[in-house]
């Protein structure tokens, strides 16, 4: 059993779980690793049905139940789906009714039809926390940012924040509309699946899978604060790993270093709620007992978290820049090849050695739309105004890049033979195909800064006809 290393070593829960031998071991939890894998985990010896997945009567009398990722006929190479067991059914439930509006944000959104447009570049100071003598949970904190589509046509993706200062005692949520993948910022989350638990602390990630029930408490964070960070929803499809292409068969994310919990359930008599978002709008459900009711499951429709220090970055070794897509993570494609409803990359410590080149990003328009995001540290090209916790948005199309100083030195200053990015500097990108549409959130309540466009204004013009020589001014070019 291979211990993991971490930054952040909260006090474990108390609970007892079982999982199979190869399990890893991170922060007291066990965890299977692997990517796109068959898995199967029992938290009771012999709960998993031997040979079959339905039998007529399974151990422990347990209810056998199929989530399905994917339709039934996808190509069993994309087709996704996990058989549960569990001592109550999922269908044994009340009609689901409107949700008390004061259980769940009014600001989290998922149908950006009605949104304004505005195609000017944006950026957020940090997003505010929860106050002290406020009692607000994850469901309560979820505030959406930007986003695109509409979850009931299963195009689009949608950027929310979360800031929570306490526990979803006795709550559950199920997303109907698609993946989340979240990014702690500020203090880790415990998230609790179907599947198991996780701990993700800052500077990991987790993805929970639409449809999987799951709640998100607070894991590290010291009494009377509040945790916050990102997630990014996808409507379309599910994550997977980037093509490696001219790389190989190694490099960037390597499956490996991806954690799904072991099974771990609750038999208890409480009363508990449920809430379901479906098409964008919350609905709840009342139960006398815990829902993570899983003794045992398999499949590959499964939760899963990532430790961002573990990836592995490529980049140019002697002249030039590479497009940021070597630093993709995740990826969420479309139907058509190569553009993406979602990437996920981050921007890792790494060493830039490329020689009589510009080293920061350039100036660019993409026909992909940006979002970045800052977990911890400043970010090179932007160091002063991109802060942790903050947020910044360029639309597809429109021009941005380094800040005047950040062009300035990187334009005159010598270049050192190898230059180390901070070890303590961590920012990311969610990065769409999609037309991106401000929230009210977003922009009435916690506003963009109206003075970002003056980071750029003093990039004065450089070029000087007078200095042209006589014989250069009359050369034409041909075709």
């Amino acid at each position: 059993m291979a211990e993991y290393n971490d930054r952040h070593k909260p006090s474990p829960p108390e609970f007892v779980v079982a999982g199979p031998e190869g399990s890893v071991k991170q922060d007291g939890l066990l965890y299977m690793s692997g990517f796109g894998c068959h898995f199967q985990s029992e938290a009771l010896k012999g709960a998993l049905p031997i040979a079959q997945s339905n039998p007529q009567k399974c151990p422990y009398n347990a209810y056998c139940e199929l989530l399905s990722g994917t339709s039934f006929t996808t190509p069993r190479a994309n087709n996704q789906r996990t058989w549960f067991y569990r001592t109550h059914p999922t269908a044994g439930h009340p009609p689901m009714k409107p949700a008390d509006p004061t259980q769940v944000s009014e600001q989290c959104i998922s149908d950006f039809s009605s949104q304004p447009v505005n195609p000017n570049q944006f950026r957020w100071s940090p997003f505010p926390l929860p106050e002290a003598n406020q009692s607000v949970d994850f469901l309560q904190g979820i505030k959406t940012i930007t986003g695109s589509g509409a979850p009931d046509t299963k195009h689009g993706i949608a950027i929310h924040m979360y800031t929570f200062n306490t526990q979803m005692k006795d709550k559950a949520y199920v997303n109907s509309d698609g993946d989340y993948l979240f990014v702690p910022q500020q203090h880790g989350i415990e998230v609790q699946t179907e599947c198991g638990l996780m701990k993700v602390p800052v500077g990991h990630i987790c993805v929970v899978p639409r449809g999987i029930t799951f709640s998100v408490n607070p894991l590290d964070q010291p009494e009377g604060q509040a945790s916050r960070g990102y997630i990014l929803e996808v409507f379309d499809s599910h994550f997977k790993l980037p093509e490696l292409g001219p790389l190989g068969s190694n490099g960037l994310a390597n499956p490996r270093d991806f954690l799904t919990p072991v099974a771990h359930y609750e038999h208890r008599a409480c009363d508990f709620t449920v809430y379901q978002k479906y098409a964008g709008k919350f609905f709840s459900y009342p139960l006398k007992y815990s829902p993570f009711n899983v003794i045992a499951w398999h499949g590959n429709y499964v939760p899963y978290m990532y430790d961002l220090n573990r990836f592995v970055p490529a980049g140019a070794v002697r002249i030039d820049h590479l497009d940021p897509s070597i630093f993709t993570v995740l990826t969420a494609p479309t139907t058509e090849p190569g553009v993406a409803a979602a990437d996920f990359v981050i921007f890792p410590p790494r060493w830039a050695v490329q020689e009589n080149t510009f080293r920061p990003p350039w100036y660019h328009r993409n026909c992909m739309a940006e979002f970045m995001g800052n977990i911890y540290g400043r970010y090179e090209a932007r160091p002063d105004g991109f802060l942790p916790g903050g947020a910044s948005l360029h639309l597809p199309m429109i021009g941005h890049g380094p800040d005047s100083d950040t062009f300035d030195k990187a334009s005159n200053t010598p270049l050192p033979a190898a230059h180390r990015m901070p070890d303590d500097s961590l920012a990311f990108m969610f990065e769409t195909t999609y037309m991106l549409r401000l929230t009210q959130y977003s922009n009435d309540i916690h506003k963009p800064d109206p003075n970002y466009w003056k980071c750029w204004e003093p990039l004065a013009v450089q070029f000087d006809a007078d200095d042209v020589p006589e014989h250069v001014r009359d050369v034409k070019t041909h075709h």
